[in-house]
């Protein structure tokens, strides 16, 4: 009985053995495929000309804000502008009116416009 123990104790120690080595990928020698993408860039080469309208471009760029920027500011200069002028028109209207009302009452009659004085036909001749 002790042989046989031994017998079956080396029997199933060898179908272990070999189930473990059938399983087993490092044993087995199955290889492993690793599949690596390695994604090297270099930076893009430039030449002087390149670079240099690069630059004008930024600039360029530069100017159309600050030309924007300025014709902003100028139309909202002239709508101050325009309104104060409008303010100035209304109060000489009125002064019109009333400097009419002052003539009328007092019997002052409109002066005459003064007459255009002659121009220099000859200043436009070449000596």
């Amino acid at each position: 009985m002790a042989g046989r123990k031994k017998l079956i104790f080396i029997c199933s120690a060898a179908v272990i053995c070999t189930l473990i080595f059938w399983f087993s990928p490092a044993i087995g020698g199955k290889e492993k495929v690793y599949e690596v993408r390695p994604e090297v860039t270099l930076p893009e080469y430039r030449t002087d000309a390149a670079r240099a309208i690069d630059a004008y471009e930024r600039l360029m760029e530069r100017y159309m804000d600050l030309t924007a920027g300025s014709f902003t500011r100028l139309g909202s200069d002239s709508r101050a502008i325009l309104n104060k002028l409008g303010a100035i028109e209304t109060k000489l209207d009125a002064l019109s009116e009333r400097i009419a009302r002052i003539e009328t009452e007092l019997g002052i009659e409109e002066p005459k416009p003064a007459a255009p004085e002659p121009a220099d036909n000859n200043s436009d001749k070449i000596r």
